[in-house]
Formats: C-alpha cells, sequence, structure tokens
C-alpha cells in the first residue's frame, strides 16, 4: 500500500515513518511511504502557498492552487490503483478504527495536511475525497493526524505486524469496547498480584475471562478510577 503525505513540514513526518514497524514495512515494501512539500507546487516565484483570507480576520489561509496541484501530481503517479485522498482539518469527521479498516482496502491514500488558519474551502468542495479529524482540540497543523492514520491504517496490512492475531484481538477491533487488562512478570508487584486465572495454563477459561474483562470504550472504568483519587 502506498501513502503520499502532502506537508509544509515533511522533514518531521520522516523519522516516525522510519522507525519500528512503519520502518520495517517500508524496508519488507509491505508499505510504501513518501512525504511531498508543498511549496514545491507553488505558481509564484516566492513559492508561497497561502494569503491573507477574503473578509479580513487572524491569521493565513492555505491557498487551493498548490494544494490541487500537489494531488493532481500525486495522483498521476498512482494512476490505475484505488485511490482516496483526504484532507485533515477541525470541522472534519472523527477518525475511528472503523475508518482504518475502510481505508486499508485502498491501494494508495493521499493525505493533506492543514497549515494556519485555515485552508481554502474550495479545497474540500472540488480536491480532496474527504475530510477527517482525529479529535475535538486544535492542532498547529495536520502533520499529526497524518502520523495517526498512516500508523493505524498500515498496521492493518498482512504481515505489518509481526503476529496477525494482534490486529484480531485489540482494542477497537469490535466497535466500543476495549481490550482486556494485560498482565507480564513480575507475578507479584507492591501487593498486586495477576489474577490467578492467566496463570492457570486453562486455555479455554482464559479466553472466557478476556471476553468477559473487555472494557466499555466510554472509557468509564478510567474515569471511575480517576474520580477515586480526587
Amino acid at each position: 500500500m502506498r501513502f503520499d503525505v502532502i506537508s509544509l513540514f515533511p522533514e518531521i513526518l520522516d523519522p516516525y515513518f522510519d522507525a519500528s514497524i512503519l520502518g520495517r514495512a517500508k524496508e519488507s515494501n509491505l508499505v510504501e511511504i513518501l512525504t511531498h512539500q508543498l511549496r514545491d507546487f507553488s505558481l509564484n516565484k516566492h513559492h508561497t502557498v497561502d494569503d491573507t483570507p477574503y473578509g479580513g480576520g487572524a491569521g493565513m489561509v492555505l491557498s487551493v492552487e498548490p494544494i490541487a496541484e500537489a494531488v493532481k501530481y500525486v495522483q498521476s503517479l498512482v494512476q490505475g490503483k484505488k485511490s482516496r485522498s483526504i484532507l485533515f482539518s477541525a470541522k472534519g469527521r472523527l477518525f475511528t478504527q472503523e475508518d482504518a479498516r475502510r481505508l486499508a482496502l485502498y491501494d494508495s491514500l493521499i493525505l493533506i495536511c492543514g497549515r494556519y488558519e485555515g485552508v481554502d474551502e474550495r479545497v474540500s468542495e472540488c480536491v480532496v475525497d474527504e475530510e477527517l479529524s482525529i479529535g475535538h482540540y486544535v492542532l498547529t497543523g495536520g502533520e499529526i493526524p497524518a502520523l495517526v492514520v498512516v500508523d493505524a491504517v498500515a498496521r492493518l496490512i498482512p504481515g505489518v505486524l509481526g503476529n496477525t492475531e494482534s490486529a484480531i484481538t485489540e482494542s477497537h477491533t469490535v466497535l466500543g469496547t476495549l481490550e482486556y487488562p494485560q498482565y507480564t512478570r513480575p507475578e507479584t508487584w507492591e501487593g498486586k498480584t495477576v489474577p490467578s486465572i492467566l496463570l492457570s495454563g486453562d486455555h479455554a477459561n482464559i479466553a472466557l475471562w478476556r471476553r468477559q474483562n473487555e472494557r466499555d470504550a466510554t472509557f468509564g472504568d478510567a474515569s471511575k478510577k480517576q474520580s477515586s483519587h480526587e
């Protein structure tokens, strides 16, 4: 699978893409991740990609032209592939594990990182296929959302994870649930002991315990824990 990330700061993305699981996936040719400098697609000699907003207001707005040119360029490289283009913005739909599974079915994803005060609305209307957000808060730019989406999608590609069961049993695989509690050595730490069922060797009962201890994705347990320390 191929990921193309269009950004004003590609240099902050590459180290993450080259490390750990994603780095090994790239070396094994399971994924291809390329970053593109948005300024390379500017239509003026100063390589500017933003301008003041019509109607006034604070900040600068990314222009539609360089983004459209960048997307057009990447699309020419992935012709014939099943591709989808995504803009990250605060008004985008919230990205979920279900979206990660949906996007993993594509051959190519083109990810556009917003910056500054915002992005010309015509990018959303005419250039990209969809808008996504990773949460109800404001970030400096779309680079962190791009890292999140690439990571979440890439790990669903066969062969990327060392253990294929990992992607099947983890949190959010079933909508609304979090994975069961996990433990490792030491067996006892500061008086807290690993549940005895996990030490029993009875795999059927362990599987039952894990199903019974899947947690609600509303994070009710976490909120209870927090309130108990207040």
